[in-house]
């Protein structure tokens, strides 16, 4: 099989996957209209269509279909073969692409790269951060770090991190105007900066807990934003309080830009686990990368 041919099958099937040009063109890094452009030359080379397209959707035609029952397995059967071609090198070398959420992406993901770079320097990372539910295998990721109780059905966990310790803080300003609530119950008093999740819409829930039992509160809706970065700012501007990572606070609690609010009824996070999938064969990269986070 010549490598132009075989280029544009396996252009045609990560269109397919993907669901869009523009989606495909990002994975594969080219631009949507060499995509369109390589699909045309497949289908004119094959002399049959096998997208129907339209402004809004694509899908494979009949003819698309019955190449993507032969096309998968044999593209699945090159991918195995290459990644046990891979673990021959002497060192490892690729890219491992990670999906995060923004604080395990900063202290669970960022401090152990450093290590990785100085072991296997050949190695790089494309951290995306986001803190959505993200399916890794349709999007190609190699693996993902959620929260344990937010991670994808039928994939290997590796658990990166110890539970994260939460804290409501507020600014000197904003207490000497409005004082610090006592209990959970008196924050309907006060303005409160929420977390709305980007993926579901869904405001985040304040959570309490006291003598091991958790429960939730709600709480007035005076600001609201989908970045933790964007909420400590206003926390530390005197807008009202909020509930942060107790590292992400430690900074602005230590020099008194913040204060800390309710102490004793913040609950904690669970641990961060690094997942993926169990029926890929990995990379030496991804090996590579799996075994410092889990040191």
């Amino acid at each position: 099989m010549d490598r132009e041919l075989w280029s544009g099958l396996a252009v045609f099937a990560e269109i397919v996957a993907a669901g869009s040009f523009a989606k495909a063109a990002t994975r594969l890094g080219l631009s949507a209209s060499a995509l369109s452009h390589a699909m045309r030359a497949l289908e004119g080379r094959l002399g049959i269509r096998l997208l129907d397209r339209t402004t809004r959707s694509l899908s494979p035609t009949r003819a698309g279909e019955q190449l993507l029952l032969r096309l998968r397995p044999a593209m699945a059967s090159v991918e195995d073969m290459l990644a046990e071609l891979d673990l021959a090198r002497d060192r490892p070398v690729g890219l491992v692409r990670v999906n995060a959420h923004r604080s395990a992406a900063v202290h669970a993901v960022l401090p152990r790269l450093t290590t990785l770079a100085r072991r296997c320097p050949d190695v790089a990372v494309d951290l995306v951060v986001s803190d959505g539910l993200v399916d890794i295998v349709a999007e190609r990721f190699d693996c993902g770090v959620r929260h344990s109780g937010g991670l994808q059905a039928d994939m290997i966990s590796v658990r990166i991190s110890e539970p994260m310790e939460l804290v409501f803080a507020a600014s000197p300003s904003y207490l000497d105007a409005h004082g610090a609530p006592a209990t959970p119950d008196d924050l309907g008093a006060h303005r409160c900066i929420s977390y709305r999740h980007t993926s579901s819409g869904a405001l985040h829930r304040w959570d309490f807990v006291r003598e091991g039992e958790m429960f939730g509160r709600a709480v007035p809706e005076t600001f609201i934003t989908n970045d933790v970065d964007v909420m400590r700012d206003a926390a530390l501007s005197g807008l009202g309080i909020v509930c942060l990572l107790r590292v992400q606070a430690a900074p602005y609690l230590a020099d008194g830009s913040l204060t800390e609010v309710l102490a004793g009824w913040a609950p904690m996070l669970a641990p961060n686990h690094l997942y993926y999938p169990s029926r890929r064969q990995p990379s030496a990269a991804f090996r590579a990368f799996l075994e410092v986070m889990r040191a």
